[in-house]
């Protein structure tokens, strides 16, 4: 069982303009599982192999419980990695990739012998323990990985996209899995991903980052609720939040002929700083409902309809301020509409985010 703490770590890589991680501050609490997420190039994967001691910390500090482990090289961490690309010797059995670190360890055999069929019996791995790597499939290889990792009993989990090469059904099929077996474990767990659905099935919390930045830590449901910034609320929720910066009133912001009520406070926040009356606005496609003409929602013409089974999602454009903006509106497959309709859409009372325009702070 163990804490890890980031404490104002960076890595800054030789004849680059920007730290690759920039003055982390991250505290991942004992038996947590931390999701690191974020697009490509934001620093998740670096953040996480400066904490396995794959990568240098040019200033600040990585502790492991209250260790300091900033220059401890990788064997004396106590941590097990699991990477994408599985990293299986192919000409060893399961049984004995599962064991080598064992092996290394000299450990004794009745006791290899006892983890690795502990093990194996939890990642449903019994019948395959004399096959090679070769003959197995994506997903039973990514569970002799695991396999490998918990034989160990580390007392912190790092995993790099382990889910990344698998095919989709796999992946949701793996991802509980893996939820499962931590949850089991209750060893502390650090994964990265850059799949935002993948991140808010699976955190206990979820740690966003941008340009090697941090957004915000929360657990999925505050980060989805309550969004720190623009760039969170539209990374954050699928199909993405709708986030336009339009004209603000004494009343609220304007989009076309609809206005959506912000409070005093928000209005008085948005123009300070530089706000330059204007304010950005989000509605997630789920927040809304298709209205009427005469109900006063917007008029969006609708270019496509993905249509879901249990649901479709609407897609269209509408005219604010002589310009086009794209909107997506999840809606009930019955009152699905057709191509070039246009609907009317109406953001639930309440349920809009506003973020400074020029900050992009929530407020």
């Amino acid at each position: 069982m163990a804490t890890v703490t980031y404490a104002q770590a960076s890595r800054h890589y030789p004849g680059t303009e920007r730290p690759a991680v920039d003055k982390l501050d991250l505290e991942i609490r004992d038996g947590e599982f931390l999701v690191l997420v974020g697009p490509s190039g934001c620093g998740k994967s670096t953040s996480l192999r400066m904490l396995a001691g794959l990568e240098d910390v040019d200033n600040g500090a990585i502790y492991i419980n209250d260790k300091d482990v900033t220059n401890l090289p990788p064997k004396s961490r106590d941590i097990a990695m699991v990477f994408q690309n599985y990293a299986l010797y192919p000409h060893m059995t399961v049984y004995e990739n599962m064991a080598f670190a064992l092996k290394l360890r000299k450990t004794p055999k009745s006791e290899i012998d006892v983890r690795v069929k502990k093990a194996a019996q939890m990642l449903q791995l019994e019948d395959y323990l004399n096959r090679k790597p070769k003959a197995l499939s994506g997903g039973q290889r990514q569970r002799v990985a695991m396999g490998r990792a918990i034989v160990r009993e580390p007392q912190v989990f790092l995993m790099d996209e382990p889910l990344s090469n698998l095919d989709a059904k796999l992946r949701v099929q793996t991802r509980s899995q893996i939820a499962s077996l931590q949850s089991q474990l209750g060893i502390t767990t650090v994964y990265v991903t850059h799949d935002q659905i993948e991140a808010m099935t699976m955190g206990h919390r979820v740690a966003v980052l941008l340009d090697g930045v941090l957004q915000q830590c929360d657990t999925p449901r505050a980060l989805y609720d309550t969004p720190a910034n623009v760039f969170v609320a539209g990374f954050i929720g699928s199909p993405a939040m709708n986030i336009k910066t339009v004209a603000l009133t004494d009343e609220g912001a304007i989009f076309g002929q609809m206005i959506l009520p912000l409070s005093r406070d928000q209005i008085a926040k948005a123009r300070a700083e530089g706000g330059d009356g204007k304010v950005t606005v989000g509605f997630r496609p789920e927040e809304c409902e298709l209205v009427s003409a005469t109900e006063g929602g917007m008029p969006i013409v609708v270019d496509l309809v993905e249509d879901l089974g249990s649901g479709a999602n609407v897609y269209g454009h509408a005219a604010i301020n002589g310009d086009s903006e794209r909107f997506v509106v999840a809606t009930d497959r019955r009152t699905m509409p057709n191509l070039g309709d246009t609907v009317f859409v109406k953001p639930r009372t309440d349920h809009h985010h506003a973020f400074h325009a020029t900050t992009g702070v929530r407020i």
